[in-house]
């Protein structure tokens, strides 16, 4: 028996798993980062629905539709459980609605550039080990990762971000007809991410925009 459970550990392709684990953990936090400070800028403004459904929590548990994190990882994009929002609460609901929705993505670049800031300070002080250069790799990913969150989710396509901050110009009855059609954007969304016009038009603007983030703290 103990010889086959030691064959077996030597079968196992540890770098593999170490890499889907840090994928894995790298989803969770640029997910929940996402979705609490939606719920933050609500709460800010006068709405306490998130924080009364305890969704103002760094647990990623409490955010991830695991329907949305496979998409994700098979697909090449995905979403968390939508922060329940009342705009009913803000003195300007339109543009309440806009503020609450652009904190996500802000959040987003925010991250990016911290983990970016963080790779610096270990290329540039951290005694190189294994475990160093691990870090030093999720950071950088994940980093990747947080500026592709952000800019998907300023697409003004219903049901992501940048819809709701789109309506904070819209006229009324333009905002209403873009709503009207929410039910067919995550189809629409994914024929963009999926065809070559769209998933490359997507990749370009993270890589002009993560670029842009490594220049500014690295020099």
């Amino acid at each position: 028996m103990l010889h086959y459970l030691r064959e077996l550990f030597q079968q196992l392709d540890l770098t593999s798993m170490t890499s889907a684990v840090l994928r894995v953990a790298a989803v969770f936090l640029c997910l929940t980062i996402h979705e609490t400070c939606h719920g933050l800028a609500a709460y800010v403004l006068g709405d306490p629905t998130a924080k009364s459904m305890h969704r103002l929590s760094l647990n990623p548990l409490r955010h991830i539709d695991w329907f949305g994190l496979a998409m994700m990882f098979f697909v090449g994009f995905g979403w968390a459980k939508p922060v329940p929002v009342d705009p009913r609460y803000f003195k300007k609901p339109k543009q309440g609605m806009a503020l609450t929705a652009l904190a996500g993505p802000a959040s987003n670049f925010l991250l990016a550039f911290l983990l970016l800031a963080g790779s610096k300070l270990i290329y540039l002080y951290a005694p190189y080990s294994l475990g160093m250069d691990l870090f030093y790799t999720f950071l950088i990913n994940t980093s990747v990762l947080s500026v592709g969150l952000g800019l998907f989710n300023l697409i003004p396509i219903p049901p992501l971000d940048g819809s709701k901050v789109a309506a904070a110009v819209l006229p009324d009855q333009a905002y209403i007809r873009l709503m009207r059609y929410e039910r067919y954007g995550m189809l629409l969304l994914i024929a963009l991410a999926l065809t070559n016009v769209g998933g490359g038009l997507i990749n370009q603007a993270i890589n002009v925009v993560w670029t842009g983030m490594c220049t500014l703290i690295y020099g």
